[in-house]
């Protein structure tokens, strides 16, 4: 496990990385131009960049070196940030307050690159754990691994705000380039003798870069694909999340009042992820899987069936803290169901399919919110129906969209139990566990 915990180190530091430079190009390209599309826009490229480059990874983790994969996106992404640090020390303020300025998308785009072709570890790192860590304790392992994405979840925003408002993106970028160095040089020195294994011996995999060979991977494993688009539904339907939880929560407490306990409600994620270090996913991930769903959708019911930040911030909290378990159950079965000379393939499918409901759903929610359940619960049929229980106005049709969401997972999740699919998937695991 030494080279394993050396391997999750240098992915703690390059989560950061990653976290604190698109938050704070983000948050920067903001505060220079006013301007909101400029900030959806990025957003909307970035989302759509983890859809594409999952079919991009999977193939060159699968025909690769983990470790070389890990290494070279580090220094690739390293020259793209140096090449945006540049643009940003030779160019005058005044030419990036305008949200057309070339020179502004030009350094937008060297750190939007650097940040993207780092993200080829998030492919690598499961099938490394395949290699390194022995079945009994893969569970183990991918859940530290959510613990090091709940750190860097943390500590970037916090950090990013301060140094934001010490000098603009300057520390952030030089901070960045350093550790991004520190990464680099840290993987050249960790030896991975076994990584190259089930390249040499491996004669018989079709390894071309098509997507027909990597559904064709996917399609090896029976039940696979089950997996897959349960949990690209229950992201459709977390999508609800994203535009809504700041809305609702400034309906109940003021702004640096929510800025607070958000930071500490996400203790939630790094809390999830070390129980899972400690406990594991439990002898039956496909159930456990479906019962974590089942406890998510119904905290979702719940927190908001009244306006209460205390109901809300233990709901936030317990959704929070169950979210690492969703993925490390996912990387657990895959690592033990799917040939190793093929999981680059599929923890990038499994990436790209799970992104895409993610920012439809975010696009097409707040429009729903705002036009139906808003109005519905103001000066709308509810009022009158279960407004003298539930509460009326605006922060009360969020609520009752957060409910809503949370009744129809918990009932499809329960009727998503009884599929076949998932049995076979089951019973495919014990199998293999005990080979």
């Amino acid at each position: 496990m030494g080279t394993f915990y050396a391997v999750a180190f240098n992915t703690l530091l390059s989560s950061v990385i990653t976290f604190l430079v698109w938050f704070g190009v983000s948050i920067w390209v903001y505060l220079e131009t006013g301007s909101v599309l400029a900030t959806s826009i990025m957003s909307a490229f970035y989302a759509l960049s983890m859809v594409l480059t999952g079919f991009i990874y999977g193939p060159i983790v699968d025909r690769s070196s983990k470790r070389s994969v890990m290494l070279w996106g580090d220094i690739i992404s390293l020259i793209f940030l140096v090449i945006g640090f540049v643009i940003y020390q030779q160019t005058p303020v005044e030419q990036f307050r305008s949200d057309g300025s070339v020179v502004l998308w030009g350094m937008v785009l060297m750190i939007f690159l650097g940040v993207i072709i780092s993200g080829v570890r998030n492919v690598a790192l499961p099938a490394l754990i395949t290699i390194l860590v022995k079945k009994e304790e893969r569970d183990r392992a991918n859940g530290l691994v959510g613990t090091i994405t709940g750190v860097g979840f943390i500590i970037a925003p916090m950090l990013g705000g301060i140094l934001l408002a010490l000098a603009g993106m300057f520390w952030i970028l030089l901070l960045a380039i350093v550790i991004r160095i520190v990464t680099v040089l840290h993987l050249l020195i960790v030896r991975i003798p076994q990584d190259t294994i089930h390249l040499e011996t491996d004669e018989t995999s079709d390894r071309s870069f098509s997507v027909r060979t990597t559904l064709k991977a996917i399609g090896t494993v029976p039940g696979l694909w089950g997996l897959f688009l349960f949990n690209s539904f229950n992201n459709m339907l977390g999508g609800v999340f994203m535009p809504l939880i700041d809305p609702y929560a400034l309906s109940l407490m003021r702004q640096e009042q929510w800025g607070i306990l958000s930071g500490v409600l996400s203790i939630g994620f790094i809390l999830g992820g070390l129980i899972i270090t400690r406990r594991g996913v439990g002898s039956t991930p496909v159930k456990n899987l479906f019962k974590v769903n089942l406890v998510m959708w119904g905290i979702t019911v719940l927190f908001a069936l009244q306006p209460s930040i205390v109901l809300f911030a233990a709901g936030v909290f317990g959704y929070f803290l169950f979210v690492p378990f969703i993925e490390a159950i996912e990387h657990t079965i895959v690592q033990n169901v799917v040939p190793v000379n093929i999981q680059g393939r599929v923890f990038g499918l499994a990436v790209s399919i799970e992104q895409i409901a993610t920012p439809v759903v975010t696009l097409l929610i707040g429009p729903v919110a705002q036009f139906v359940f808003v109005p519905f619960m103001t000066d709308g049929a509810g009022v009158d129906l279960i407004g003298a229980w539930f509460g009326v106005g605006t922060g009360r049709g969020i609520a009752l969209l957060f409910t809503a969401t949370g009744f129809l997972g918990f009932v499809l999740t329960l009727l998503a139990m009884r599929l076949r699919s998932y049995k076979v998937l089951a019973a495919q695991y014990a199998q293999k566990v005990k080979e």
